[in-house]
């Protein structure tokens, strides 16, 4: 990835940490600033993983559907042109202020996804949407799964702790 594209993907990444823990911060006053702060660094890492693990994600699922390999080896990655729209909506549309927004932009990033992976595949137009579309959906419901499971982890040890 070039160093435009990492920067892109970890401002994407903090934009959609931030409009998933500022919602919480703000209903929760007595939070102290290191712990908002530590909150905000993980969920920057982990929303920046899923945004750049999505392309390859993808390109894994498409050779793993084609029966014959793949003779081009480099995978699908994203361009500075692709991410932009990501940062810029990310930026407009935090997910808890617009989600239907939100969602129109992540389908029109996808969308962007879809024509490099049937170019580089050979896979057809529907195939490599199939392929965006569950690498974004499983990707997704991963970090939705493990995100409940940490809540109730924490829900259940403030419980366990004496008052």
């Amino acid at each position: 990835m070039s160093p435009v594209v990492v920067v892109l993907v970890v401002l994407a990444g903090l934009s959609e940490a931030a409009g998933r823990i500022l919602p919480l911060v703000a209903r929760r006053s007595g939070v102290s600033r290191p712990i908002v702060f530590g909150l905000l660094l993980t969920g920057t890492v982990v929303e920046s993983a899923v945004i750049a693990l999505w392309p390859l994600t993808a390109w894994t699922l498409a050779r793993l559907i084609l029966s014959a390999p793949v003779s081009d080896v480099t995978a699908l990655a994203w361009t500075p042109g692709q991410l932009a729209p990501m940062l810029l909506g990310a930026v407009i549309a935090f997910p808890l202020l617009g989600p239907l927004l939100h969602l129109l932009l992540l389908v029109g990033v996808g969308a962007g996804l879809v024509a490099p992976l049937a170019e580089m595949t050979g896979l057809s137009g529907p195939g490599a949407a199939g392929c965006v579309i569950i690498a974004g959906v499983g990707l997704a419901a991963v970090v939705e799964a493990v995100r409940r499971l940490v809540a109730t982890i924490g829900a259940t040890r403030g419980q366990e702790l004496p008052v």
